[in-house]
């Protein structure tokens, strides 16, 4: 008996097939290179760069531990991976039999009228074993099936963990470096309006005197009421910047290290991109939407298997008295075994419609996963793009912001000397203060930019 029923467990267990079609990965539905240069300077991949060295800034640094210790999506995210391991857990658990311990007893009174022999009977039955409830047989690979299903969704929640962390990393730095953006910003309006009012003091003298006229009085007051304007905007700009910030980090900030300027961040930008087919390994959400397909694919097998015959085994093993003293004596084991063999022969259809709805499962898991592949072929294009224009745009704005320097200067001289009018002083003072703001902008976009490509190259795990 033992001996049959070990036999029947061990060819359940080992022995059983699949009946899940072979998976396949489907071709990636992107170019074999990149639209732009894709080599880059630096000769290790983004993936192999850990955060801390990427962001070099003690400051950027400490937001960012702060997020990944309190960001709240980063939590749940973690979270959604526990919930995938105890499914897992419980569905790995049907791939071996169930034994339970159990003892049970009873005491029933006959009564007189009832008893075969005339008198009132008073019996006892006492019962202690093992047994073993309908352990299904899986010999077409139906549970293995399911089982290989919760498996690559407890792993694609872990890539999904990886890509939360990711994205949070990019997120936090380009929110804390918007905002230095608008820091920086703020104090340039602040130090032109300063300037502009102490402009409108000379012309308000001037005007007070005669030597200057109405109209260029007013032209004077426009500039510092457009200087109080920009001074005010960007005030609310960096107090909302910092506030998502805060969001991100999910807690207040205090007790930050000292903050750098745009133009002292070290952050790593000549990354070199490779081949978009590398992207299928280094990016997590790629790796995601990949177990995600195999995890369809594995529930066809299981959806297939429901059109056959199913075996399933029940049993038990014990020793069982009418007096619990003899519960244990010799001659009192009892055993069960029943074997069951299900065969479907009408279901209204639900196997065959639980086989259509898996195919279609698999199919949107296919385009999801050829969306994500196209994503980040994007994502990355985009990148490459920007940084062949990007330093020959910080470098056109920096010789543009000296030329519109030395233009006020020569203004005002002319100015000073009765040459010109002081509408060309007025010019020049706005296109100064519009070419400082643009070069403030243009460092960012530097700096976003290679946050942009390393996020999208999967940087930012390790």
């Amino acid at each position: 008996m033992n001996r049959i029923m070990g036999a029947l467990i061990g060819v359940g267990v080992l022995g059983g097939c699949s009946l899940a079609p072979p998976y396949e990965r489907p071709e990636a539905p992107v170019a074999a290179a990149y639209p732009a240069d894709s080599a880059g300077k630096g000769a290790r991949a983004a993936s192999e760069i850990a955060w801390r060295e990427f962001f070099p800034d003690e400051r950027l640094q400490a937001l960012i531990k702060v997020a990944l210790d309190n960001n709240r999506d980063l939590r749940t995210a973690a979270l959604r991976i526990e919930e995938a391991r105890a499914l897992y857990n419980i569905q790995s658990a049907d791939l071996l039999p169930n034994l339970n311990a159990g003892f049970s007893g009873s005491r029933v009174r006959t009564p007189a009228s009832l008893s075969l022999t005339g008198h009132e009977v008073v019996s006892s039955s006492y019962q202690v074993g093992l047994s073993l409830a309908s352990f299904e047989l899986d010999f077409l690979g139906r549970v293995r099936s399911l089982n290989d299903a919760a498996l690559n969704l407890y792993l694609a929640s872990d890539e999904a963990r990886q890509a939360a962390q990711i994205s949070l990393i990019a997120e936090v730095a380009k929110a804390a470096l918007a905002e230095r953006a608008f820091a920086e910003q703020q104090e340039l309006a602040q130090q032109t309006l300063s300037g502009r009012e102490a402009s409108y003091k000379l012309a308000k003298q001037r005007f007070d005197v005669g030597a200057s006229s109405a109209l260029d009085l007013r032209l004077s007051e426009t500039l510092v009421l457009a200087a109080r304007v920009a001074l005010v905007t960007l005030t609310r700009q960096r107090a909302q910047a910092m506030n998502g910030l805060t969001l991100l980090t999910g807690k207040p900030l205090t007790d930050l290290p000292t903050v750098q300027p745009l133009s002292a961040q070290m952050i790593v930008a000549e990354l070199p991109a490779g081949l978009p087919s590398e992207l299928l390994t280094r990016r997590p959400d790629i790796r995601s939407a990949e177990l995600r397909l195999k995890a369809a694919n594995a529930n066809i097998g299981a959806a297939r298997a429901a059109f056959f015959p199913r075996v399933s085994l029940t049993a038990g093993l014990g020793t069982a008295s009418n007096a619990l003293s003899d519960l244990f004596e010799p001659g009192s084991r009892t055993w069960s075994f029943a074997p069951q063999l299900l065969v479907p022969i009408f279901d209204a259809g639900r196997n065959s419609g639980n086989l259509t709805l898996a195919e279609v499962r698999k199919n949107l898991a296919i385009a999801d996963y050829e969306k994500a592949i196209q994503t980040a072929f994007r994502e990355v294009a985009d990148a490459l793009v920007a940084r062949a224009s990007l330093d020959q745009q910080i470098e056109a704005q920096r010789a543009t912001l000296d030329a519109q320097a030395d233009r006020l200067r020569l203004a005002d001289l002319r100015y000073q000397n009765g040459i010109s009018s002081f509408l060309d002083v007025l010019d020049a003072q706005r296109e100064l203060f519009a070419a400082e703001q643009a070069l403030v902008q243009a460092r960012l976009l530097r700096l976003t930019n290679a946050i942009d490509l390393y996020r999208s190259l999967g940087g930012g795990w390790s």
